[in-house]
């Protein structure tokens, strides 16, 4: 039988080519791709993310760690889609427009990855309209960073032309300068202090807790 509990070991540690390896072992012993999923990569990335919560982990484990899932993701998403699988939902994240700051995002697009979404990385600058375009695109959830104070307010541009234009995706925001009270203040569903909050959070809109 195929140990998934070393998929889960093997991506902690950020071994990617032990995990690519294990992935594939697992594939050709008929596991299905669904419990490699859940109970290999999503559990080892959980595990990263809490271990990032507690600053057990930083960020350059946290890359390495996210490097090792896409390494068995490479095996595993064409076993995923021939089995119907489906990602638990689709989310947007994107660093709005004005900042150039792409840690932050990448970090939170990795940790909603390791969760089972299906992410749609809008990149960095990205203008309220394209928040729009990704809501009517199907994304539930859309992700804002920010790492500047300047940058702030177009968080609340993304909010309203959200609101606009009629759709109820919600929105999450974070970054070094947003607090909670800035998302209470403008109106956004939730506010992330860190990556892996930001898959709780998520998870807690859509009710898939």
């Amino acid at each position: 039988m195929a140990d998934l509990k070393a998929i889960a070991e093997s991506l902690i540690k950020g071994k990617a080519a032990e995990v690519k390896e294990l992935v594939r072992k697992a594939v050709e012993a008929k596991v299905p791709p669904g419990k490699i999923l859940n109970e290999g990569l999503v559990a080892g990335m959980s595990v990263v993310g809490e271990r990032f919560k507690k600053n057990e982990f930083y960020v350059p484990e946290v890359l390495i760690a996210a490097r090792a899932m896409h390494a068995g993701m490479e095996i595993l998403q064409p076993q995923l889609a021939a089995a119907g699988v489906k990602a638990v939902a689709k989310v947007a994240i994107g660093t709005v427009k004005g900042d150039l700051h792409d840690i932050g995002k990448n970090l939170v697009s990795m940790m909603w990855k390791g969760g089972g979404f299906e992410v749609v990385d809008l990149g960095i600058d990205v203008p309220p309209e394209k928040f729009v375009q990704a809501a009517k695109d199907g994304c539930s959830v859309i992700g804002l960073s920010a790492l500047l104070t300047t940058t702030m307010p177009q968080m609340k541009d993304v909010i309203k032309a959200l609101k606009d234009a009629g759709q109820k995706a919600k929105v999450v925001i974070g970054g070094a300068p947003v607090t909670q009270n800035y998302a209470d203040e403008i109106g956004a569903d939730g506010y992330a202090p860190d990556a892996a909050s930001a898959v709780d959070i998520a998870k807690k809109l859509l009710k898939l807790n």
